[in-house]
């Protein structure tokens, strides 16, 4: 890799020790290096953090590794911070998996004089370099990845808060092309790894950023929830909280602001297109905020008579999210509906903005035998990887039908397509979401996080989701029938109220085609 690095015209001042939360040991007397290892997915970083005083005689002040090469900050961007401004520079030292296992990246910057923006500096080294070797467009949007950090690291220099290094961070992302690749603050962290765990204090909204709009985008409301009380409905458009508008603002740092001690409120102004009935127009609620358990399944059974006077059983179970537990969850649903002695499935994905893909994935097993394909990734380099089962053996081979609909993305498409493409069940609704990437979530030294798109996935059949979605196999309508909505949403799970909704009655007819088939799909 060229060499970007030229002269620095430093004069080093007193020299203290680097902060970082692990432990350093000096090396000389002017230098102080910090080792971090972390692992992410297959691949290991090794980060080591150097602080540099002295001015090499050569008129190089990059660092070298003897396995490999360096990036460094050029003359220009010196220059362009301005001499005798720069009391020292760092150097951040990145190795990564590469096919000989032993690349490395010496990158040289530096320090601001604000400590809390320094801070931020090692916080952009370390995205910048994860983008650098994972990110799936190899590409980075037909953009030099090098130069970008130089030019990050110039407009970051000057700064004196953390909030406004963070904001250039997610500027620099931003260039990528890609609403998915982002980084959040600890706190937004948090947060994300709190909903993932399945427990919340808030309002019980799933929000998403559409991103054809760039939108912020109600997914779902969690039944019982304040928002779901409040008449907050799927696809209506989140404007402001608390007064201040959300443009520009990710879903993870909205559901930060929604969140917060129980027993206060907080205030929505909600934007009802004509997707949520009623008009289209603007209104602001109140919401207490309120401990919410945030369990992922639902489950009912729903009688009824078949076309030659049968009485059947089918199971039904709503999935809101992919939580840690949705699996385990999942299995215990299946295990006590056939306890009650259900013929047939509707599996419900509707709504379902996803979370965790290993969830999908591993939902996915409880309703697949053998070493069935669930998934095919396709790498920055355009290598395909099928993710197969490994002796399969499903809790039920009874037929199934899972319903999906636009707000059904991600892990719920991946579950959808593998079990439509392994013929396992039919799709009834509308076609999904279309959400083909796959992100790997990096805790970063500081405790903020990093989402980065590192792979493409084609359903097991090499369809395409991505901006396209899944076509169900019949169409339906999501109308209530013969059932008031305002008593609909207060009586979601019954078996009266189920059967009110339409995409239900479709899909119990599909069912019945399949059960006097004799096929489980």
């Amino acid at each position: 890799m060229e060499k970007l690095c030229s002269n620095f015209d430093l004069n080093p001042p007193q020299i203290s020790s680097i902060s970082t939360k692990f432990p350093t040991r000096p090396t000389s007397s002017l230098a102080y290096i910090s080792h971090i290892s972390c692992s992410n997915g297959s691949r290991h970083h090794k980060f080591v953090v150097q602080k540099i005083v002295s001015t090499p005689k050569n008129g190089s002040s990059s660092q070298f590794d003897k396995t490999g090469d360096s990036v460094g900050l050029n003359q220009g961007l010196v220059k362009s911070i301005g001499r005798g401004l720069v009391g020292f520079a760092a150097a951040l030292a990145v190795c990564v998996d590469s096919p000989a296992l032993a690349e490395s990246l010496t990158v040289a910057f530096p320090v601001s004089p604000a400590h809390e923006v320094n801070t931020v500096q090692r916080t952009l080294v370390e995205a910048w370099s994860l983008i650098r070797e994972t990110f799936v467009d190899p590409t980075f949007n037909h953009q030099d990845w090098d130069m970008k950090l130089q030019q990050t690291m110039v407009e970051m220099f000057p700064l004196r808060s953390a909030d406004a290094a963070y904001n250039k961070i997610s500027g620099m992302l931003a260039t990528l092309g890609d609403p998915f690749t982002r980084i959040i603050s600890p706190k937004e962290y948090q947060s994300f790894r709190i909903g993932s765990d399945g427990n919340l204090r808030g309002v019980g909204l799933f929000i998403n950023v559409d991103p054809k709009s760039g939108h912020l985008v109600v997914m779902s409301c969690l039944e019982g929830s304040p928002a779901d009380r409040a008449g907050i409905h799927e696809g209506d458009e989140l404007m402001e909280i608390n007064g201040e508008r959300l443009d520009g603002i990710s879903s993870e740092g909205a559901a930060q602001k929604l969140r917060g001690k129980v027993g206060t409120s907080v205030t929505v102004k909600v934007h009802r297109g004509n997707k949520s009935g009623g008009g289209d127009d603007l209104r602001e609620v109140n919401l207490p905020r309120e401990f919410i358990k945030l369990s992922p399944i639902s489950s009912a059974v729903i009688p009824h008579k078949t076309s030659d006077g049968r009485l059947s059983k089918t199971g039904y179970v709503k999935l809101l999210a992919f939580s840690q537990t949705a699996a385990s969850d999942m299995e215990n649903a299946v295990a006590e509906l056939e306890n009650q002695g259900v013929q047939s499935y509707i599996l419900d994905l509707r709504n379902n903005p996803a979370s965790l893909v290993k969830a999908g994935l591993d939902v996915a097993q409880i309703w697949l035998d053998g070493d069935e394909t669930l998934v095919n990734t396709i790498d920055r380099d355009g290598n395909m990887f099928p993710i197969n089962m490994v002796h399969g053996h499903a809790k039920t081979q009874d037929p199934l039908v899972v319903l999906v609909n636009e707000g059904s993305a991600s892990a719920s498409e991946i579950l959808a397509g593998a079990l439509h493409d392994n013929g396992r069940a039919k799709l009834v609704g509308h076609r999904t979401f279309g959400k083909g990437k796959i992100q790997s979530v990096t805790e970063l030294d500081d405790g903020s996080a990093l989402f980065i798109t590192v792979a493409k996935y084609l359903s097991p059949a090499l369809h395409d989701i991505d901006q396209v979605g899944i076509a169900p196999d019949v169409q339906c309508s999501a109308e209530m029938l013969n059932s008031p909505r305002e008593s609909y949403m207060k009586n979601k799970n019954s078996a009266s109220s189920l059967e009110a909704d339409s995409c239900i009655m479709v899909a119990e007819h599909v069912l019945e085609v399949q059960e006097s088939k004799g096929s489980p799909s």
